[in-house]
């Protein structure tokens, strides 16, 4: 059994890991959009495979048996070329989404469909504004007029002039998250659905400091394909479909 594991996240390398101990071999697929990205075990390929037919033909030219969507919940593009292309050629297809955030009671949240949607919101919190959203969508909040504080993993190109810029990668602590918080004076908190545990310690330390947060919304996934919340329930998925 070989399996193509589209990958990129915390939970991408840890199936990777599995699987390769379950004796499954496994190609894991990175985007290579980040630099010094933390690679799995076995074998990666970079790069796209120019969309969905490029993925086809790509399937069609090497040995794997099944295809493992483990990307992030906000990969849109590669979810559906993932989809398209199983559906092409065949091979089952599937996806490991970790489950979205969840406000709890004392929590001030307000979503927003898109990045744009969310700019659109940011007047009425304050004036002083906290981005968490990657380097995608960043462009929709640079006209809010707000003070704003933006961290990434990677600087955007062009590296953008109207907001503080700081690179970071998480996992984030939340006594760091409270203390660059107060530091910046920071009256909301933009997020995109991520999930998960790495990013989360932004979301305690805005419950902690009475801040809203305004939280863009996952994209739906194409219907009809099969999913799981779990690395474990993947690596199951996986020992079936290999026996």
């Amino acid at each position: 059994m070989k399996v193509l594991l589209l990958g990129g996240t915390g939970e991408a390398r840890t199936l990777a890991e599995l699987l390769t101990a379950e004796g499954i071999a496994v190609v894991s697929s990175l985007a290579g959009r980040t630099t010094d990205a933390r690679l799995p075990v076995g074998e990666v390929r970079t790069g796209g495979f120019g969309g969905a037919e490029g993925l086809a033909d790509w399937l069609r030219d090497h040995p794997v048996d099944a295809v493992i969507d483990a990307t992030h919940p906000f990969a849109a593009t590669m979810t559906a070329h993932a989809a398209a292309a199983s559906r092409e050629t065949g091979l089952p297809l599937l996806v490991l989404r970790r489950p979205g955030w969840t406000p709890g009671p004392h929590d001030n949240w307000h979503w927003a469909d898109s990045p744009s949607a969310a700019a659109n919101l940011l007047p009425t919190f304050g004036s002083r504004a906290f981005l968490t959203i990657g380097r995608q969508g960043l462009d929709a909040f640079a006209t809010t007029g707000l003070c704003t504080l933006a961290r990434c993993v990677d600087a955007p190109e062009p590296r953008p002039t109207w907001c503080t810029l700081i690179l970071a990668r998480g996992p984030f602590a939340v006594d760091d998250e409270l203390a660059l918080l107060r530091e910046h004076r920071i009256d909301v908190v933009v997020t995109k659905d991520s999930g998960g545990p790495a990013t989360s310690a932004k979301l305690d330390a805005a419950r902690q400091l009475h801040l809203p947060v305004v939280v863009i919304r996952r994209p739906p996934l194409p219907e009809g394909l099969e999913t799981v919340e779990s690395v474990d329930q993947a690596l199951q998925w996986a020992v079936r479909a290999s026996h």
